[in-house]
């Protein structure tokens, strides 16, 4: 059996057989969703699933993968994130407060020297960032960790994506031959799996600030270190256009917030979940609906592999026209 797919399964099943623990554990420490206007649910709900989702990933990593220096960075980095979002689905942190929580675990990586340090030039050669490695690596980070945290909205959401760009990254990092990326996101996109059998609608549990900001965090973590490692930027650009639906929701929110004068932090219902179903969309519909968007641009990554560098800009051109072009038919730029 190869590395990645015994990662894969060690995952699934650990995630699958403690997500009920942890449930329970929810309740005990009171880690619960409460119902709003804004949310969608109904009743009250345990969102301590992403405790799973990591469990399941550092079983998996621990019994597939030698622990070297980098994959140490990357559990360390993984498991400050973690606690950050625990503390926060007991207690909703402050935003400021969770944003330095967010900084510390990006700085875990640029402590063990995995940072973006260049950037391929698609007409030949390398962008040398220099003194701007640290600050775009903590920008990129934070980046990815708060996309997949805002995506969290419906029933096996923002999991099903994350797990759409994990399988993506996969199959990039097999064709590529970065067998430790492929591994290692093995093991997320396996603890992903095993905990949407209990968050796919209806739900029985959410992975919470816990899930989603662990997820984010580990994408950006192991696009970095595929980066570092196949001294390739194509490590970097692979899960950004396969998590671009989450990526563009949430620049569009900040255009939208702004233009109309609102707090760009200040929560709304103007998400392209939030519109869908608006337009008479059921949760499980419009769900599907943003996993079969998320696999066509996980098709997209993939194929942006195989290509020089003047049809990879036509390729994340038509990407975003086509992407803004849909935003402006449901009207999600407008203030609603």
């Amino acid at each position: 059996m190869q590395v990645y797919i015994l990662a894969f399964v060690i995952a699934l099943f650990t995630s699958w057989l403690l997500t009920p623990y942890v449930k329970k554990l929810a309740f005990r420490i009171g880690a619960l969703d409460k119902p709003d206007g804004r949310k969608v649910h109904k009743g009250i709900m345990p969102r301590l699933g992403g405790l799973a989702i990591y469990l399941g990933f550092v079983v998996a990593v621990l019994c597939s993968m030698h622990l070297s220096k980098d994959v140490m960075a990357l559990l360390l980095g993984g498991t400050v994130i973690l606690i950050v979002g625990i503390i926060d689905d007991v207690y909703q942190l402050p935003a400021k407060v969770k944003l330095l929580g967010q900084i510390a675990a990006a700085a875990v990586l640029v402590l063990f020297d995995i940072r973006i340090e260049w950037l391929n030039n698609p007409w030949g050669g390398y962008f040398y960032l220099e003194y701007l490695s640290i600050p775009f690596t903590i920008f990129w980070v934070i980046s990815f960790t708060n996309v997949v945290n805002l995506m969290d909205g419906l029933d096996g959401l923002a999991a099903g994506v994350a797990g759409i760009a994990s399988i993506t990254v996969i199959l990039v990092a097999i064709q590529q031959g970065f067998y430790p990326v492929a591994v290692i996101t093995a093991a997320l996109a396996g603890g992903i799996v095993g905990f949407m059998r209990y968050n796919f609608n209806p739900a029985t549990i959410f992975m919470g600030d816990t899930g989603s900001m662990f997820i984010g965090y580990m994408l950006a973590a192991i696009s970095i270190f595929g980066a570092v490692k196949s001294a390739a930027t194509i490590a970097l650009i692979v899960p950004a256009i396969a998590l671009g639906l989450p990526i563009m929701d949430t620049a569009f929110a900040i255009v939208r917030r702004y233009t109309n004068g609102r707090p760009i932090f200040q929560p709304d219902k103007g998400h392209l979940h939030h519109r869908l179903l608006a337009m008479g969309m059921t949760q499980r519909q419009a769900v599907l609906l943003m996993y079969i968007i998320s696999a066509i641009l996980g098709i997209a990554a993939v194929l942006l592999t195989e290509v020089g560098g003047y049809y990879a800009v036509i390729i994340i051109a038509l990407i975003i026209t086509a992407v803004v072009f849909g935003a402006k038919k449901i009207g999600i730029l407008n203030d609603r």
